[in-house]
């Protein structure tokens, strides 16, 4: 059977990926539930496998990490959200006063640096009062645009039957699909398979537990110290902590800020507010980073971020849930093309010679042996025809006979 030209699979996988892309923008909403329930059970998977390994059935696997998810997911939308949502939405009250206090002790101080009709102290007049003006407007067109996009059902009901009935047959579902995979690619699309899922899993699962850890840290120090919205502004910076610095640096600079306005006259607070945020990037750095992410293949920050901007814009709040594991996807898909053209001779500059095709075996006999072999086939075909021919007359003597 010949084998399909590599132009036409080209075109036949052009297309399937089109239709992917067309789907998603069409019923991005209505796949979106599901679309969750395959994210949860990919990252539960290895916790099951591991549950299995211990004794456990897949069945019992699956059951005992529900209870513990549901257990998990009750307890943050009851003790954690009310906090979030309480002390962001103090501290964006708040901000205006912080900036007008600020604003005063600048002119006060330093006089030259702030004039008081002067551009920049306008502005911050303007920043203070435009953030309390619309902070209940852009509250409210967030939760409209998620109502509209997530349900309460689909998330309540739909996402953890979802998850739950692909974890349990996540196993033979991959296997499914290894069987599915073109006999003359699959190997290659196994290896780009597990480089997707080292990068995916080096980001998610590691960068999950960076997070949870300096959320932890943060939130907890903050509160301690006694910094008003400490909990949201730990939780905050250590949520943009995937950005290298970023969270940091804004988590740092707001935290400081909210010290120096509450804790003047107590520089020693402001100092401990200081040093939490030190001790959290030392760790990060030197520790969570090197010993968590650093062992995978991650995804870089800019790369995400394009791919969080491109997808967003693209197919909304289903392309931003999407755009990790694309992201993740097309890195891989990147670097093998580059792989490709360095061992093409378009990088090379040498053509490769062509495809000698298959073997043909020649075996070498003495001189005569084939006629000798032709001329013992026809002497035995004459002889068994010859046996043949006696019988046969043999037979009609017989028959002579007897008649």
């Amino acid at each position: 059977m010949q084998a399909m030209p590599i132009q036409k699979q080209l075109r036949w996988w052009s297309i399937a990926a089109i239709v992917l892309f067309v789907t998603m923008w069409l019923l991005g909403p209505a796949i979106l539930p599901f679309i969750l329930g395959a994210g949860v059970a990919y990252l539960l998977d290895p916790v099951a496998d591991r549950l299995e390994r211990a004794g456990l059935s897949r069945l019992m696997s699956v059951v005992v990490i529900s209870l513990l998810a549901i257990l998990l997911l009750v307890a943050v939308v009851l003790v954690v959200v009310p906090i979030l949502v309480r002390q962001a939405t103090a501290l964006f009250d708040a901000a205006p006063e912080m900036f007008r206090q600020a604003q005063v002790f600048i002119t006060t101080r330093f006089p030259q640096l702030l004039p008081k009709d002067g551009t920049l102290g306008t502005a911050l007049n303007d920043l203070g009062a435009a953030m309390k003006e619309q902070w209940g407007n852009v509250a409210q067109t967030v939760m409209t645009s998620l109502g509209g996009v997530i349900s309460t059902i689909a998330l309540l009901v739909i996402v953890p039957v979802v998850a739950f009935y692909l974890l349990l047959d996540w196993d033979r579902m991959v296997a499914q699909i290894d069987r599915l995979l073109p006999r003359e690619h699959a190997d290659t699309i196994r290896r780009l398979g597990r480089e997707v899922d080292q990068a995916l899993s080096g980001f998610v699962r590691g960068q999950g537990t960076v997070i949870l850890i300096l959320g932890t840290w943060y939130s907890i120090m903050l509160m301690v110290i006694g910094l008003p919205f400490g909990f949201f502004i730990g939780i905050m910076a250590a949520v943009l902590s995937f950005i290298p610095y970023v969270g940091a640096l804004l988590g740092g600079v707001t935290a400081i800020g909210v010290a120096l306005f509450s804790f003047w006259d107590e520089p020693i607070w402001i100092a401990a507010v200081i040093a939490v945020f030190v001790i959290g990037q030392v760790v990060e750095g030197n520790y969570l980073q090197p010993k968590i992410v650093g062992g995978h293949v991650g995804l870089h920050p800019v790369w995400l971020l394009l791919a969080l901007s491109v997808f967003g814009s693209l197919f909304g709040f289903v392309g931003m849930v999407m755009a990790v594991p694309l992201a993740a996807a097309m890195g891989v898909l990147a670097r093998f093309a580059i792989e490709r053209y360095r061992e093409s001779a378009l990088y090379t500059g040498e053509v490769l010679p062509p495809d000698p095709g298959q073997p043909v075996l020649v075996e070498l006999l003495p001189r005569g042996t084939v006629e000798e072999q032709i001329r013992a086939a026809r002497e035995q075909a004459e002889r068994q025809r010859a046996e043949v021919l006696r019988d046969a007359r043999a037979m009609g003597q017989d028959h002579g006979s007897q008649g």
